[in-house]
């Protein structure tokens, strides 16, 4: 499995299409979400063990809706019982990720602890309060200990990003899913540096009027994590398409990458050009060789061998094929 470098514009791109998976389901995406939460502040009221039991198996629950992510591109519903399915599948795996994040966390939180000292262990847990000389004392060692926590945790979040989704679509083991996501965030650190940014701006936009933004914000970021998972290890950006037999529906259709695309659409015109020669000497319809449109012969504009439906698509076709030169 490749693991594929893309553009700085990516991280910009998973998040618009993340919004765009949220828009073909809102009302489920609303409701999956709020389901997670509940569970999350149900395991939270466990004295002691809870939040610690939440991050153990928040992998699953995140693989479950990785997997109603993919069921949305191939025009299933996205249901709350997605949430639920990878118990069935990869339980032990993604409970391994679960619990090396876990044992990460807790690690890094005793090395704050053990940097910043008894002071400020005290008056974060207990509120204890200090004097003005120890205060400054206490701030310095605050700081410190911040940017060692954030320096620790960044290279344990890339680690678990895409972890999950490599368990449940590829069987990749919990160890070797971690390295690769590990290294697939560092190969394309400059997207995700954008994807950050950008999700910290919307995050205070939407936190501003009450938090009610975060119900379309949080669908989106996991929406968002599948998308950047497709752009990095399968090649397969998402584009858009509308259908002209329902201009209220859009489809995401697949594409390797550009330069593919373009090899296919030369060997269409190609395939095309060579229809348009028999039909012609058959004497019955033609296809215009801009839009392939079929048209009685008699009808069509005729230049140089070709057929055209108008004028307006032989000057069309003239002006790619200099082009082209």
């Amino acid at each position: 499995m490749e693991i594929h470098q893309v553009s700085a514009k990516q991280g910009l791109q998973w998040i618009l299409s993340g919004f765009y998976l949220f828009r073909k389901a809102p009302i489920a995406w609303v409701m999956v979400c709020f389901t997670l939460v509940l569970i999350a502040m149900t395991i939270s009221l466990i004295p002691l063990l809870g939040k610690f039991i939440f991050t153990l198996i928040s992998s699953i629950f995140l693989a479950g809706i990785m997997l109603g992510c993919k069921d949305l591109e191939q025009g299933k519903s996205l249901e709350i019982t997605h949430l639920f399915s990878a118990f069935k599948t990869h339980a032990a795996s993604l409970i391994t990720i679960g619990g090396i994040y876990l044992i990460g966390q807790i690690l890094i939180i005793g090395l704050v602890m053990l940097i910043g000292g008894t002071q400020m262990t005290d008056m974060l847990l207990y509120g204890k309060r200090v004097d003005e000389n120890e205060l400054m004392d206490v701030m310095s060692s605050m700081l410190t200990s911040s940017l060692i926590a954030l320096t620790l945790s960044i290279p344990l979040m890339m680690a678990s990003w895409f972890s999950p989704l490599l368990v449940i679509f590829h069987n990749v083991p919990p160890i070797i899913a971690m390295q690769r996501s590990f290294f697939a965030c560092l190969k394309n650190f400059v997207p995700f540096q954008v994807y950050g940014i950008t999700l910290i701006v919307l995050t205070i936009l939407c936190v501003m009027p009450y938090g009610v933004g975060l119900v379309i914000l949080i669908p989106t970021v996991f929406a968002s994590i599948y998308v950047s998972y497709k752009d990095i290890f399968l090649a397969e950006p998402v584009r858009f398409k509308n259908n002209e037999s329902d201009h209220d529906h859009q489809k995401v259709n697949w594409h390797n990458n550009d330069e593919e695309s373009a090899k296919n659409d030369n060997e269409i015109k190609s395939e095309a050009i060579d229809f348009e020669g028999n039909m012609a000497e058959s004497g019955e319809n033609v296809h215009c060789s801009y839009c392939n449109t079929s048209l009685s012969r008699n009808d069509a504009i005729e230049d140089k061998n070709l057929y055209f439906c108008s004028e307006e698509h032989r000057r069309l076709h003239q002006f790619s094929d200099e082009q082209g030169k």
